[in-house]
């Protein structure tokens, strides 16, 4: 069954959209498109975007409104479990059979509640043209990019340019003055969501993957001397000094890199047009999977996954809820949508007409699966809650300043994944 789209819903253009937006780095992409929609339509669609960190409040506050988002969105089986019942069945719908695969939706029963709209990649992206100008220079640790697949050969080689900053400057050139191998760790709220939750993936990843599961109501916390390496190697190989990364941005890190101020910067393929934006081009950029020090992790590739997934408001108005599905399989069947979502917002699309990205750090994970390599999945949305990630952001922050221990660290993953798991499941 589910929510069928009429025939006559696109006559009728009676209804109109409000799309909840998650994604800050998209924002403007957002609005043109809605506009070029509005435009060939005649339909009425409002685009508003919550700050970063803040969706799951302003959902909260939006949803109780009268004139509520027609489209919002969660963030995998977790998030579906909150709002589940504010879901329309898309079973019957255009868009849902334009999905490639089941792979990219969440269902509850048989009802399908959510549908991924992008895949995602992170990992460390890096300057090629600095690593290239490093990797010819006397003494480095390496003589090729290539040969940096592993935590051990990362830590050499940020240590060694962290330890002779002014040399590796020159020598990839004039426009350079790089001030740390690594871009700042931010701790504050428009960054820190990369080491409370896309860093926090990777001990995740490998306990599940050694202990066979795919969630759990209990993380033992096997892998967190490995996200202690690399965190470790985050605050000390970089711009600025850890006491300082309680207030650095988002802003902060991709300024870093962009201005040549840093050789890494961990994040993923939706940063790719703004660091184009910013006068970098593809030969400057590419992207190194995540390495923690685990064995076998010369065959792990980039992060890659979703936390992206469309809802339709059941409670918004029959006429609301067929504009918002006509406006859907709009976005992904119709050129304009396509090439918006492909080369505007530099997104890989779950769905049969998906046009070709043209981004970069896209092409660097097809590459490393190519090659064999296995992608890590993203395990974070299994976290109990926000208050959890919030949990471990704070002693990453504390320990960062030092006023904090590991140990800290270590009791806000592992004892607060217990306590927030329970609250979650009563």
């Amino acid at each position: 069954a589910g929510t069928e789209k009429t025939d006559d819903s696109k006559e009728a253009a009676s209804g109109s959209v409000y799309y909840l937006n998650f994604k800050p780095e998209q924002d403007q992409q957002w609005q043109d498109l809605a506009k070029a929609y509005t435009d060939e339509t005649g339909v009425p669609v409002e685009v508003v975007t919550a700050a970063s960190g803040t969706y799951e409040e302003t959902l909260k506050s939006e949803i109780a409104k009268s004139d509520a988002p027609t489209l919002f969105q969660v963030n995998g089986p977790v998030g579906l479990a909150a709002w589940k019942d504010y879901c329309a069945d898309l079973s019957g719908t255009d868009v849902y059979s334009h999905v490639k695969s089941d792979d990219f939706v969440l269902k509850d029963g048989d009802e399908v509640k959510g549908i991924a709209y992008v895949l995602e990649t992170y990992g460390l992206i890096y300057n090629k043209t600095v690593l290239n100008a490093y990797c010819g220079m006397d003494g480095a640790k390496v003589s090729s990019i290539d040969e940096i697949n592993s935590f051990a050969k990362l830590k050499e080689v940020a240590d060694d340019i962290q330890s002779r900053l002014a040399e590796v400057s020159e020598a990839a050139g004039p426009e350079y003055d790089l001030k740390g191998a690594f871009t700042s760790a931010g701790m504050d709220s428009s960054s820190d969501w990369r080491f409370k939750t896309h860093l926090a993936n990777l001990p995740i990843y490998y306990e599940y993957k050694a202990d066979g599961i795919t969630s759990t109501d209990a993380i033992k916390g096997t892998y967190l001397d490995n996200y202690k390496n690399i965190f470790d190697l985050y605050i000390t190989d970089s711009t600025c000094a850890p006491t300082d990364l309680a207030n650095k941005t988002a802003t902060d890190a991709v300024t870093e890199f962009t201005s040549g101020e840093a050789v890494f910067y961990q994040n993923g393929t939706w940063e790719y047009t703004g660091i184009k934006d910013a006068g970098l081009t593809d030969d400057d950029l590419g992207m190194l999977p995540i390495y923690i020090g685990v064995d076998g992790e010369e065959n792990q590739g980039l992060c890659t996954g979703s936390e992206n997934y469309w809802c339709v408001n059941k409670n918004a108005s029959e006429d609301d809820i067929n504009a918002t599905l006509d406006f859907l399989d709009w976005c992904v069947t119709s050129e304009a949508g396509t090439s918006a979502m492909a080369d505007n917002m530099g997104f890989v699309i779950p769905f049969k007409a998906a046009k070709e990205a043209t981004n970069v750090f896209v092409k660097a994970d097809a590459e490393y699966t190519a090659a064999g390599k296995t992608p890590v999945s993203w395990n974070f949305t299994t976290m109990p809650s926000e208050d959890w990630k919030n949990g471990v952001g704070t002693a990453l922050t504390q320990y960062a300043a030092g006023t904090g221990s590991w140990d800290d660290v270590k009791t806000a993953f592992v004892q607060g994944w217990a306590t927030e798991y329970a609250k979650a499941n009563g």
